[in-house]
């Protein structure tokens, strides 16, 4: 059976709760801290893998106590770890994760997930790697090394899907490599040069990335759901976001890109994927952390049929 293989970023976050942002020189008084498996890799790793789907992880750790923590995390919830190998002379990736007011701020240091290079990155890929199967990266390791992990299987004929986040400036090429790309508002801003604001912007930046040579994009858009451009069609089509109480945004959009790559090995068309995900996104923000927020398959289920009988009724 086909299965998503993740290459991305693996960091022990450090959250903390706060009323409201310091200002300069102040300090300011928090609250519920604590440690929590993350990375952007790691955190849709768990999504995917929780989704239903043979999941396996492409990263470097630390030789240190929050890379074994990090690495037992995975392999606790599923995730396949062969190709999780510690790096030494690097410290395990972390992140300060700082929660005000239902969003967050977020300081990384990247650690050991700049240890990987394209020639291992491949050789681990083409240990793992089969027909059918999805690669699902971000931009938080080394660009060159996703890059050639990109291009490679895509050659090789696996379906590519890249989460350009954290969003910068991109080589041309790589974007004929993508199968599909995801993009939040900001990104899509960074790269495009167009903030989706409405139906036509969103058209217009939908089609400057398919111009790139990208065959699928969608951009999501908060509260507002996600979008992409149907074969055929000549406006965007809109998959709205289900309405919650957030407590914590941190891994709504890794929920939703390990769902959607979940959804997409199992054989589903794109714009389905995209409600599934919608609906494991909204599932995600209501529990603090990142991969301890994770819905399995059957929770994302149960909500979806809980949201149709509530709109017959």
């Amino acid at each position: 059976m086909a299965k998503v293989i993740v290459f991305g970023s693996l960091n022990m976050d450090l959250s903390v709760v706060c009323g409201r942002m310091p200002r300069e020189g102040e300090t300011v008084m928090g609250s519920g801290f604590f440690t929590n498996a993350g990375g952007k890799g790691g955190n849709q790793a768990v999504a995917a893998v929780r989704a239903g789907v043979e999941t396996h992880m492409i990263a470097r750790v630390g030789a240190d106590e929050f890379g074994r923590r990090l690495t037992d995390g995975l392999e606790w919830y599923g995730v396949r770890c062969d190709a999780v190998c510690r790096a030494e002379g690097y410290p395990t990736g972390t992140a300060v994760i700082i929660r005000c007011e239902g969003e967050n701020r977020i300081i990384v240091d990247p650690g050991a997930n700049l240890a990987l290079g394209p020639d291992e990155a491949i050789a681990d890929f083409d240990a793992i790697a089969e027909e059918g199967d999805i690669l699902l990266t971000q931009l938080e390791c080394s660009l060159e090394t996703t890059g050639a992990l990109l291009a490679h299987a895509h050659a090789r004929g696996v379906r590519t899907v890249l989460n350009a986040a954290p969003a910068f400036e991109l080589p041309e090429v790589l974007y004929r490599d993508l199968d599909i790309l995801c993009v939040n508002e900001t990104e899509c801003e960074r790269l495009s040069g167009v903030y989706p604001a409405d139906r036509w912007r969103q058209r217009d930046a939908l089609g400057f990335f398919e111009r790139c040579g990208v065959a699928d994009t969608i951009i999501t858009l908060g509260r507002r759901g996600s979008v992409t451009m149907g074969e055929g069609e000549d406006a965007p089509h809109l998959v709205e976001a289900f309405r919650v109480d957030a407590v914590d945004t941190t891994g709504a959009g890794d929920a939703y890109l390990g769902m959607l790559a979940a959804e997409l090995v199992r054989g589903e068309g794109l714009t389905s994927a995209m409600e599934v995900a919608t609906a494991a996104s909204a599932l995600a923000v209501g529990k603090p952390g990142a991969q301890r927020a994770m819905p399995t398959l059957d929770e994302v289920e149960e909500f979806l049929r809980s949201r149709r009988e509530r709109v017959r009724a």
